[in-house]
Parts: C-alpha cells; structure tokens; sequence
C-alpha cells in the first residue's frame, strides 16, 4: 500500500547559496517557506531574487518500508533542482505546480537530501514580467510518496495516475475510469470501486483493463453552488489479497455550455458566473500558506456570494482546487503566461500546461484552461500566435470536456487574430480607473458583441485601488473607499445585467503582493482587492457584491472608517439584499427606502456627534459621524514624491485646472492646443503621420478615449515614467494657470 510521509519539519535553509555542500549561515525552518514574506512586500522591487539552499537530512530506518521512494514537491518557485547526497537528480522550471523525483536509487541509510531554488530573472520560465511578487521558496508541502515496485504513475506531470471522465446524457452518466500504471505485472488486476458522496458503495469493478466505464441511473449532478455533490472512485492494484497501491479521486458529474447569448449553463440551466479572482499571498506570509489560509479565503468568497473564482495567474494548492469542488464554485484555471511573450519560453508554456490538466482533470469545478494573460500588451507577432495555437490545441488533445479562454488586454483591438484561437474570450477592462469613465464598460462589451456574435465574450478583470482613505466627493484615482464602492455600483449594474457575458471577474478578491508598486501611499501592494491583505477587513465594495449576489440576509452601512466630515449634510450609503431600508439618526427615522439595484441613498444632517442605525427588517448596522470644520488630514492621501498632489491645484469655479479630466480639456478649443503641445513633448517632438506609440501602445480611439477619462495632473505624471517626460512643479503650476484661463465646457 502506498504511504505518503510528509518531509515540512525540521529543514535547514541557507539564503543565497547554491553550494548544496555549505553549511555556514543556515538557518531552521519548516515548510511552507518563502524567503520574501516581507521584502517581496514592502515596496522598491528590490525584494530578494536568487537562488537559496534547503537541506535536510533522511534516515531511512525511519521511513516507511517500500520499494520506490518518490520526493513529491508541491511547489518550488520559480526552478528548483534536487540533489540526494551531492548527486544532481532532477531539474524542474515552473514554480506553481507539483512534481516528483524518484530517489529510491540515491537514498543511503542516512541521506543528505538538498534542494536549490532559484527565482532569479531569466527567459525561459514564466512568469518574468507581471503586477505581482514571484515569491521564491518551498511553499507548499513536500512529501515522500512510498510505494511498491508495482505502483500507479508517478512520473507524468505530477499527475494523480487516475484520470476521470463524466459525460451525462438525461438522467443518467457514463463515467470513464483511466488508469495509468508502472511495473503492472502478470496476475495483478486493477479493481475499480464508485462511491457516492457518504461514502457508500456503489458499484465495483475488478479487471486486467486500464480502463473502464461505469454506468450511473438517476445520477446525482455537480450543480454549483446550489449542490455540489460530488462521487468518489478509488483504484487499486491487487495481487489476490494483496493491495499493492491505491489512488482515489473525487469527480462531479455535471454538462455545461458557454453561450454567446445566454452565457453560462450548468446542467441545462442558465447559470450566471460573476465572482472574484484570486491572488494565493497574505501579509507578512507571502505564499506560505496553511489550509486554514485557504478555507478562509473560501469562505470569504462564499460570504461575499461569488459563483465563480478566475485563479491567477498561476496554478494553486491543490486543497483549494478541493475546496471548489466541495462548495461548488466555477473555476478558471490558468498558466503564467502573463504580459511579455518570450520567444525562448515556448517549451515552458507546454511544460506548464501539461501539469496543470494532467494535475487538475479531475476537479468538476473546473471549466476553462487560460492560455495567457495580456500578453498581446505589446501586439501580437506570429511567434506570440504560434504559441498560442499550440497551446489550444494541446488542451484540446489532453481534455476534450473543457474549453480553452485569454485575458485580452483593453489595447487589444477587437480583431486581433489572438482572440480566434481560444474557444471564449474574456478581457480585462478598467475603464474608470486606469483612465476612461466608467459609463464606458457596459457599451464597450455591446460594441463587441454586435461585432462578434458567435464569440462568447466576458469581463476577466475589472477594479480600483481603495485604502483607508475617504472624502464625499470620490473621484477617479484617490484611492478612497468611497471611490472604490461607486466604481463597483457602477460596473455591478452595467455587467450583472448583460446577460451574454459568461463569465465576470472583480479584480481582485484580496489585496495582494506587488513590491514594484509605489501607489495609494502604501508600497508593495495591490490594493484592488474587496479584502485587505490580511484579510482582517472588508471594504464597503465587499458588501455591494454581497448585496447581489448573496441570499444570506444582511445589512450594511458604507463609510464606517469615515467619520469626520465637513459638509452641513452628508450621504450615507446602505447595501443590502433586503428590499427596504430605514436609517435612524439619533434615534429618529430619515425615512424608508426601496432599491431594485440593492444600494440605498439616504442624505443626512451633519451636526456634532450622530449615531446612524440602519435597519431592515429585524437587520441591524451601525455607525457613527462627527461635524469637523476642516478635513482630517488622516483621509486624505498625500503622494510622497509626488511633485504635487491634487489638493494643492488652485480650482476656479466654471474654469478648467489640472484636476480636470483631459476630456474636458480637449472639449475646449483653446485645451486642445494646450493637449497638442503636451502630446509633442510626451511623444519627443515626433512629426505628423508618424505612427504614435506610448509603451508599446497605438493612439487608438480606444485608448484616447481611456486618456479623457484621467486628469490632467494624472496623465502627466503616468507620462513621466511611461514616456520618460518629466514635468518640473514650476512647469505643472504654470500649465494650471493657463488652465484656470480656460472657461469648462458644460456638462451634458
């Protein structure tokens, strides 16, 4: 029988080392380990990467008997290479996905068992160019995998040796059972067991066959989140009595289909998909993580209502492909193939994603393969598209049951020849954030759609960066929570309602790790998230999701981090899935409100110290508001280094400035000629005709639109590090008053 003895204890790490024989400098740890919990999130992009030693010493008189003895490493990013008492046994590159060594030729009766990892900049292993911190380190678990000479497959791709295969068909299933073996020998049969999901027996089967199909009337179906059953099949190979090794998997018996019209159907039944994605880091632990990290990770994407979890960029923990499974949730599933192609990456890409179907077939909650992320940020040459085209068609020859997606990038125009090769199609949007308004969305998917009907088209990623910072007038890029919770409002009632979207995305869950990031006044991070890193706080944005799309009853009342305000009466804000809401202050009603959209609008008087009570039903939430005469400073970010910040732009009422969007400007004949100017130093005085393009982006009219959505203030200083043009405080404070010389236009 196998045996499966886990190795976490007791390791001695040696940071940057690649001798596998020194010992100066080590240091104990157990596994998970990173080596940049905090330097790979506190900002500089100067965390550690490199290559670090971990050893750790193997006596066999304390293992379990056997005849093979297989090192499972689970993940070891980026590229790892083990070696058995200074013998090199075996090199891997990807750093997300399980692979195994066998040692059982290596091992002495005390064995010094070293592994380096290097997650130092390379071109050949993805990811090398993304919004993320690439963590090095032993991570997850590392096992030994003990077995008999006779054994299910352990040397392709870190895959279980059982591979499953559903197909409904009415009320009833066929279910396929693969098996792949090692050293099966003369007399030894696999016997095939079907359990239901107590655990009860089903059906059995005993043959010399590595392959069999089972037959299920009256099937019990996977349907989401609404009934995740799941059945489970153990194979065993059996001499006689004798079990000589055993694998089971747990499978989902479910149908679906991605409409271009109807979008998703589970099971025969429209089946809208609008979750989250997720990020696997925490503060101060990096991707380091134990299962009670993952399970309340799950559970937060339960609370928030979330039918569907895009897991990027990378594969995850195979107990969190577990827990979607057990709750039902919908998964994307995805490769690092992220923002820059490289041409010497090719092999990496297949390698990659061999692991992960052959890893992951199994798992019912999973529908799509990702083949890339933004990777035609820089266009799409015919290298970029070969490897593409290889990559579909390798999914489809290893799973025949799932489609294969990408994640375009806005500047991906709509007839870019990469958008035809996967089977749907998602894209990445932040209009309203990254410039653009958000009104933009929801008519920039129609435009799509009306010019691609056959192409089922979703929204991968979509969000703004929220702090604890807050003022009642958000705008476009100040980081607030208010911000954030109107930007989402927004989004939520332009994609929730399109009901030919597949599949919607709010980037992201949680915040996440990214220590070239120096925004928001907290570097390091990604602050998208609903969920602040340490996942100890929920944003107001959290419950706008959980207003749509929970049936739990609940209410709540946004702003509570906001207390102190200026204003003579103020805006409250209450979500809830509830249809009326009433808020007190002080004890006494302001009234009743009802909300088909789930978010209420109340406006309060601001005067001294309030208690405001929000109630529905037997519901209750509450808060408290205080009337300051002047803004505390504590809610307002101030940018270091920034030249200068919006709050100290002189405004004119009815006058333009630097903190009016570049729409505005350009809207004005007198703007326009002040864009000109600006657009000659930010492009280095090129001439007319000559193509235009800012960082590797075309002047599409789609990426001028983007631009009128931002500042003015803002937009130059992007400039300055995507365009190398620097603008000095004198040169900014000179343009505002030529600015504030310029009447607005009126608003439509």
């Amino acid at each position: 029988m196998r045996t499966i003895y886990n190795l976490n204890k007791d390791w001695q790490f040696i940071k940057n080392c690649t001798d596998v024989a020194a010992t100066e400098g080590a240091v104990a740890v157990d596994l998970p380990h990173t080596w940049n919990a905090t330097d790979g999130q506190d900002g500089g992009n100067d965390y550690f990467r490199g290559t670090c030693l971990y050893k750790k010493a193997l006596k066999k008189a304390e293992l379990p008997e056997g005849e093979r003895y297989y090192l499972e490493i689970r993940g070891a990013n980026s590229s790892a290479d083990v070696y058995v008492n200074g013998q090199k046994l075996a090199h891997h590159d990807g750093g997300y996905s399980t692979w195994r060594v066998d040692l059982t030729d290596a091992l002495t009766d005390v064995s010094e068992l070293a592994i380096t990892v290097d997650n130092a900049p390379n071109e050949e292993v993805y990811p090398q160019m993304a919004d993320f911190t690439f963590y090095g380190g032993l991570y997850r678990n590392v096992n030994l995998i003990v077995v008999s000479n006779t054994h299910f497959d352990l040397d392709y791709y870190g895959a279980p040796g059982i591979k499953i295969t559903p197909v409904v068909d009415g009320k009833d299933a066929t279910v396929e059972v693969e098996v792949y073996t090692t050293d099966l020998g003369e007399g030894q049969q696999i016997a095939y067991t079907l359990y239901d999901k107590d655990e009860n027996e089903l059906q059995k089967i005993v043959s010399t066959e590595k392959k069999v199909v089972f037959e299920i009337k009256d099937v019990h179906l996977w349907h989401g989140r609404k009934d995740p059953y799941l059945y489970c099949c153990e194979a065993e190979i059996v001499q006689g009595d004798t079990v000589l090794d055993n694998v089971c998997s747990r499978f989902g018996c479910r149908s679906y289909q991605i409409d271009p019209d109807r979008g998703f159907i589970l099971n025969g039944e429209e089946y809208p998909l609008r979750g989250v994605s997720r990020h696997q880091d925490r503060l101060g632990i990096g991707n380091a993580l134990s299962p009670s990290h993952h399970t309340e990770d799950m559970d937060l994407i339960c609370e928030v209502g979330a039918t569907t979890i895009r897991l990027a960029h990378y594969q995850h923990d195979q107990f969190f492909y577990d827990l979607c499974d057990e709750r039902g949730l919908v998964i994307w599933a995805e490769i690092p193939y992220i923002s820059k192609h490289m041409s010497t990456g090719r092999e990496n890409t297949v390698s990659q994603m061999k692991e992960l179907i052959a890893q992951n077939y199994n798992h019912p909650s999973i529908v799509v393969w990702g083949l890339s992320n933004e990777i035609s940020i820089g266009g799409s040459d015919e290298d970029l598209l070969e490897n593409h085209r290889i990559l579909n068609d390798l999914c489809h020859q290893m799973d025949k049951t799932r489609l294969t997606t990408v994640a375009a990038v806005s500047m991906c125009k709509m007839d870019d020849p990469y958008l035809q090769i996967p089977d749907v199609v998602s894209y990445n949007h932040y209009f309203g954030w990254y410039g653009g308004e958000t009104a933009m969305n929801g008519p920039w998917f129609d435009k799509f759609h009306a010019t691609h009907p056959n192409i089922p088209i979703g929204c991968s990623e979509y969000g703004c960066e929220a702090l604890n910072w807050h003022t009642s007038d958000p705008r476009q890029g100040d980081y607030t929570e208010e911000y954030q919770a109107y930007y989402h409002e927004e989004l939520i009632k332009q994609l929730f309602t399109r009901k030919y979207m597949w599949a919607t995305h709010v980037w992201n869950m949680f915040d996440f790790g990214a220590d070239a990031r120096a925004e928001g006044g907290e570097n390091g991070q990604n602050h998208k998230g609903l969920v602040t890193m340490d996942r100890k706080y929920k944003k107001d944005a959290f419950y706008a999701y959980k207003a749509w799309l929970s049936d739990d009853p609940f209410v709540h009342l946004c702003g509570k981090r906001y207390v102190d305000r200026v204003e003579d009466v103020t805006k409250v804000t209450v979500y809830s899935n509830q249809p009326e809401v009433e808020l007190f202050v002080n004890g006494e009603s302001v009234g009743k409100k009802s909300a088909d959209d789930h978010f209420f609008y109340f406006e309060v008087k601001n005067a001294g110290e309030s208690r405001i009570v929000a109630k529905a039903g037997e519901l209750t939430d509450e808060s408290v508001i205080r009337k300051v005469d002047e803004m505390n400073p504590d809610y307002v970010l101030v940018e270091k280094g920034a030249i200068l910040n919006w709050f100290d732009i002189k405004e004119i009422g009815g006058r333009l400035s630097l903190n009016s969007k570049m729409g505005e400007v350009i809207g004005t004949l007198r703007g326009k000629l002040i864009f000109i100017s600006l657009m000659r130093k930010m492009l280095g005085g090129k001439k007319k005709g000559e193509q235009k393009k800012v960082a590797g982006f075309e002047f599409t009219p789609e990426m001028m639109a983007m631009m009128n959505g931002f500042t003015v203030l803002r937009l130059l200083t992007m400039a300055g590090g995507m365009m190398n043009a620097e603008f000095t405080k004198e040169e900014l404070l000179k343009l505002n008053r030529k600015l504030n010389r310029i009447r607005a236009p009126k608003k439509k």
